[in-house]
Order: C-alpha cells, then sequence, then structure tokens
C-alpha cells in the first residue's frame, strides 16, 4: 500500500539561535506540537537526526539516517552555520491525505499555523509538498527539495502537490471534502510552522 510523503519547508525571520521571544515562543512549541502529531492516526514517521544527542551543530551537520543528507531548496539563502540558519523543514510520513490534513489543521498545530507570520518570511515559494511513496520506501530531504521546487516551478501533478490540487496513488486527481475553491473551509497555502 503506499503512503504519502510530506516535505515542508519556511524561511524563519531571524535565525534559530536568535534569543527574541518570537524565536523562543517557535523553538517552545515544537516539541508539544511533534508530540501531538505523532500520536494522531495516519500518521507512520518522520525525519529525526541521529544524532542530535552527538551535538550536531545544524541540521546540515546531522545525521538522518535513510533519509538521506539534509538539503533546503536553490532559494534559500539566508545561512547554514549555527548563526546564520534560518529554517524549518519537516518530512514525514503518512497513510493518507485526509489523515494528514487533519493533524496538519486542527490542535496545536492548528494554534501554530495561525501564528505562522510571526514566525515565517512570505517568500512567493510553496511551503509544502506531497507525494506518493511505495510501501516500505523512505523519502529523502532531496526528494522533498525536488518535489517542492517542481511544484513551485509546474504546479500540482502526480509527482508533486498540494491540498487544494491533490493526486491519489495512481495519479487521479482528487481531493478532500472541504477543501478547494468553493470550500467555506479556510486552508494556508502554507502548513509550515514547526
Amino acid at each position: 500500500m503506499p503512503h504519502l510523503a510530506l516535505y515542508t519547508f519556511g524561511v524563519l525571520k531571524s535565525p534559530l539561535t536568535d534569543p527574541a521571544r518570537l524565536t523562543r515562543e517557535f523553538h517552545e512549541s515544537g516539541e508539544a506540537v511533534y508530540r501531538e502529531i505523532g500520536q494522531h492516526p495516519g500518521y507512520i514517521a518522520r525525519a529525526e537526526a541521529a544524532d542530535r544527542s552527538l551535538g550536531a551543530r545544524t541540521d546540515f551537520d546531522s545525521d538522518w539516517g535513510e533519509w538521506g543528507e539534509f538539503a533546503v531548496p536553490a532559494w534559500y539563502g539566508k545561512g547554514r552555520t549555527v548563526e546564520t540558519t534560518a529554517l524549518a523543514a519537516t518530512l514525514s510520513l503518512w497513510t493518507d491525505l485526509r489523515s494528514a490534513f487533519d493533524s496538519i489543521y486542527t490542535g496545536l498545530h492548528r494554534a501554530a499555523l495561525n501564528r505562522r507570520y510571526d514566525w515565517f518570511e512570505r517568500t512567493g515559494h510553496p511551503g509544502y509538498v506531497f507525494w506518493w511513496v511505495t510501501d516500505g520506501t523512505i523519502p529523502t530531504w532531496q526528494d522533498g527539495v525536488a518535489r517542492l521546487e517542481h511544484l513551485h516551478d509546474h504546479g500540482s501533478a502526480p509527482y508533486a502537490f498540494t491540498f487544494h490540487h491533490s493526486f491519489d496513488p495512481g495519479g487521479t486527481p482528487t481531493g478532500l471534502k472541504g477543501i478547494g475553491p468553493r470550500s467555506d473551509l479556510s486552508v494556508p497555502d502554507s502548513p509550515t510552522c514547526s
């Protein structure tokens, strides 16, 4: 059975090491958000650095195991050092689109989404992308970047898509009830928050 891969990427207004209140609030909300998402039905796994406790200095330096070497879109230019890194990225696996949607747009993550413009720049680039992978496949950071850049350059397709313009594992356009142009449900273009 195919699984749904999700890559999110956002450029923070200030570096991760910034001691300002807003940066601290972003960090402090992250652990609880991840914990809640990890308990959500349909959640399978997310990329976690294998060596965080061993002193990796940035996401770029970390060992991500089978999730591959950390990568970011070509348009990210804020920095890659401890002092200059200003990004938040996630890579996860889900059973289906509805599970991912329900997890992202409810609970603590929804509350964080409501504050996304306090923390993130508006870049003009998509903040997330979905694609289907075969059972047993672990997506890599490079896969996520390639799909996000493809989405930006070509729009939604079975190769790279969004909630608003989604596809089933066979490549047929599909959707979720309550999402789309005639829906009264407000779904932001970017679910990136943590």
